[in-house]
């Protein structure tokens, strides 16, 4: 009886979530929304039997999911932005997360915890940004530029103008002010390379 109970209770609640649908079929950026939900369902292991039921629970679920699905509807076209002001105070997103809605950022970008989290790079696909980590300027010069697949965990920071390769993973609490060529593992203050294209090595980054 309580798994029934807890299946109706869950099935309520994505259905309370159903007018987030509405922006998503007005949008021009259906593609890009359709591949964060496919990465988030496979990362987060969600068995759903459709597309729709994979969004709905992620919007139910996941508060960091409903601050990229905004930023997403942020970047297209103006007809399913207007009722977003309504929407977002609904269904709020998750407060401390702030990805500032100039970056350009590729399609697959999870979120996994992103408890007091600012993004203000560029971003590849698939990238995979941890909690408490700030990613953003040092100065009037720029800001970060990240290839695909990279992953900045726990704490780190990513800081300034610099450029994140391709395939390279931030350590936790790392400190990150230069750039990082990619297939790379970086951790330390200052940040230092310890493995290379999967292999161990101690280097000093310039």
């Amino acid at each position: 009886m309580k798994a029934v109970l807890r299946k109706a209770w869950r099935s309520w609640i994505n259905f309370w979530h159903l007018p987030l649908e509405l922006p998503f079929l007005l949008t021009s950026e259906k593609e890009v929304i359709i591949a964060d939900v496919k990465r988030w369902t496979e990362l987060s292991q969600y068995r759903t039997d459709s597309l729709l039921t994979a969004r709905l629970k992620l919007l139910s679920d996941q508060p960091e999911f409903r601050n990229l699905y905004y930023f997403r509807l942020r970047k297209g076209n103006l007809l399913p932005r207007v009722n977003l002001w309504v929407l977002q105070r609904l269904y709020p997103p998750a407060p401390t997360l702030f990805i500032e809605q100039s970056c350009e950022i590729g399609a697959g970008l999870y979120l996994q915890h992103a408890f007091s989290t600012i993004i203000m790079a560029d971003i590849g696909n698939n990238a995979w940004i941890n909690q408490q980590v700030t990613i953003g300027y040092r100065d009037r010069s720029g800001r970060p530029q990240l290839g695909n697949n990279v992953r900045v965990t726990a704490g780190a920071k990513v800081i300034g103008h610099i450029s994140i390769g391709d395939n390279v993973t931030v350590g936790a609490n790392a400190v990150v002010v230069k750039d990082v060529p990619e297939n790379c593992v970086v951790v330390g203050v200052p940040a230092r390379i310890v493995k290379r294209d999967g292999v161990k090595v101690t280097e000093e980054m310039h």
